[in-house]
């Protein structure tokens, strides 16, 4: 199975001006991410101090990542990045000397 990093960040034009508001988003928001800890969607899940911009580790499909990611949309702003392991690239390094 693939895993991915991926890179989000709050589309600040998006994002309400009053508290109690911006504070409902979040809470549906962190709700979501919580469950998706929980099942195993993802294997962590961080936000930058002070900041509104983060990153979460998940090993799923190429399509349930997207899928997962449009239930933010428009809000949330994603960058994904395929990442393999150290054993992958000692793989690759041995086979380049072959």
């Amino acid at each position: 199975m693939p895993k991915y990093l991926i890179m989000w960040e709050l589309d600040a034009d998006k994002v309400p001006i009053d508290p109690k508001e911006r504070a409902q988003g979040w809470l549906l928001m962190t709700d979501m991410i919580k469950q998706d800890l929980i099942e195993g969607k993802d294997s962590d899940w961080g936000c930058f101090v002070g900041q509104t911009r983060g990153y979460a580790i998940t090993e799923q499909s190429e399509i349930d990542v997207m899928k997962d990611l449009q239930r933010f949309f428009p809000l949330v702003r994603f960058e994904a990045h395929q990442v393999v392991s150290i054993d992958d690239i000692a793989t690759l390094a041995k086979s380049m000397m072959e």
